[in-house]
């Protein structure tokens, strides 16, 4: 299971502790949010699309939206999320529990700057019942991203 490669992942950092399961799904921003008792913004959800050939995972704070002209500025063509079966295929997560920790190799991880306006946030950790809590710099170290961008709307 792809929560036990986040564990894994973690352990080399002794944070694997840190990793919370819950009896409930936490396989959306709603019922992430329901099992942190946070407020939805702070989970940051992990979208999954198709650029230029690559996998390409974006974290993104839980109250924004893919702002397609802006995609399409980033990455120079029309956004296209992968399929479910494409997720867990190329990323190494299934849906629910995408994550930036533990991808395949040659996934490409970018940050959105929706995620700078909180201290810390909740990713998934590799299961549909999983979430870790992070400060922003340790969200940055630990998913090995390639650089914050801008391609989200609709967040305060």
């Amino acid at each position: 299971m792809a929560i036990n490669k986040v564990k894994t992942y973690f352990s080399q950092y002794k944070m694997e502790e840190r990793i919370q399961e819950f009896d409930v799904s936490s396989a959306t921003v709603e019922l992430a949010a329901a099992a942190l008792q946070c407020a939805p913004q702070r989970i940051a959800k992990t979208l999954s699309f198709m650029a230029g050939g690559d996998a390409v995972l974006i974290v993104t704070a839980g109250d924004a939206q893919i702002d397609n002209p802006k995609y399409k500025a980033q990455f120079g063509t029309k956004a296209k999320m992968l399929s479910p079966e494409e997720v867990e295929m190329l990323v190494g997560h299934g849906i629910g529990g995408v994550c930036p920790f533990a991808v395949n190799e040659g996934v490409k991880v970018y940050l959105d700057v929706s995620l700078k306006r909180f201290e810390t946030v909740f990713p998934a950790c590799g299961s549909a019942n999983s979430a870790i809590e992070l400060t922003i710099s340790e969200l940055e170290k630990y998913s090995g991203f390639i650089e914050w961008i801008d391609v989200c709307k609709g967040y305060n």
